[in-house]
């Protein structure tokens, strides 16, 4: 699917998310979850996910990224959800959001999840809601 907006195509065309794996990387080197993310942990991730990206089409570059990993029946995760700093505060982060949470046809019905530390209020606006004490991780 592709949502055209001025500039700007969001899309979940994998072969062209795929090709533009140094952007991701580049993305989420802004982060504070993945900055020593790899390239080859990337593709890894592309290949196993359902992903979302818009493009600045007037310069071929992905501007936002986010991936959710999915069983398809019960449950999904976000995850990944980031804009490059020059093209915050337009929308697009809302937008993939609400792609995900309200449009994508596969997610509808399923139970949704995600972490995060500092965007609580973005969720929300979407129906997720703090859960403290009851999510448990192992880290590597």
């Amino acid at each position: 699917m592709q949502i055209n907006i001025e500039q700007y195509q969001m899309t979940d065309d994998k072969e062209r998310i795929r090709r533009h794996s140094r952007d991701i990387k580049a993305l989420l080197a802004q982060s504070y979850w993945a900055k020593e993310r790899t390239l080859e942990t990337i593709h890894k991730s592309i290949e196993q996910s359902l992903c979302f990206s818009v493009f600045d089409t007037k310069f071929d570059q992905m501007i936002a990224f986010a991936r959710v990993v999915t069983d398809y029946s019960t449950i999904y995760y976000i995850c990944d959800v980031i804009v490059d700093e020059n093209y915050r505060g337009k929308g697009f982060g809302k937008r993939r959001v609400n792609w995900i949470v309200n449009e994508e046809e596969k997610l509808k019905g399923l139970y949704g999840m995600l972490l995060t530390s500092d965007a609580q209020g973005l969720y929300a606006q979407y129906g997720f809601s703090e859960y403290q004490q009851t999510c448990m991780c192992k880290f590597k």
